[in-house]
């Protein structure tokens, strides 16, 4: 029996560990506009709701819905005063955008860098940031934001209530 009776040398096209060979396909990019898309409508939204909120004062009552938990309990949530945040961020004064909510006010700068990064990968076609948070910087974040909203309830936190 020669060599090519055998069953293991039945021609045809090989068969890898991983499966059959597929055909090269040529990556299609796309265009430059469309990766810019996605981004600059998130900033435009982003944009819409800063401007409706500079000028539509939440100082003012009626305008906005109160806080749930505030109006039931009496406790300020993390959000509180977020609203105000915005209407003084919207109009450049950073001073009462943080004293309304700090917290806000660091949310601010965080989403602005995400955006600033997407709009560079997607300007030079590299791939869409994502929010990756490791289990100890969920952790240390979710932290942050429990012990800001108790110390804006305590008396010698009054300085970070809206």
């Amino acid at each position: 029996m020669d060599a090519s009776s055998t069953p293991d040398a039945v021609p045809g096209p090989q068969v890898g560990p991983a499966g059959p060979a597929l055909p090269a396909v040529p990556v299609q990019r796309a265009s430059r506009a469309r990766r810019l898309a996605a981004p600059a409508l998130y900033l435009a939204a982003a944009g819409a709701a800063f401007a409706y909120v500079g000028a539509v004062d939440p100082n003012e009552p009626g305008h906005y819905p109160v806080c749930p938990l505030l109006r039931l309990t009496g406790v300020l949530c993390p959000g509180c005063g977020g609203l105000r945040s915005a209407h003084a961020f919207a109009h450049g004064d950073l001073a009462a955008a943080f004293g309304s909510n700090a917290l806000a006010v660091v949310g601010y700068f965080v989403f602005a860098g995400f955006m600033a990064l997407w709009l560079v990968r997607a300007f030079r076609g590299g791939p869409v940031p994502r929010i990756v948070l490791r289990p100890a910087l969920a952790w240390a974040v979710g932290a942050v934001v429990l012990v800001f909203a108790v110390v804006r309830n305590l008396s010698f936190g009054s300085a970070l209530a809206p």
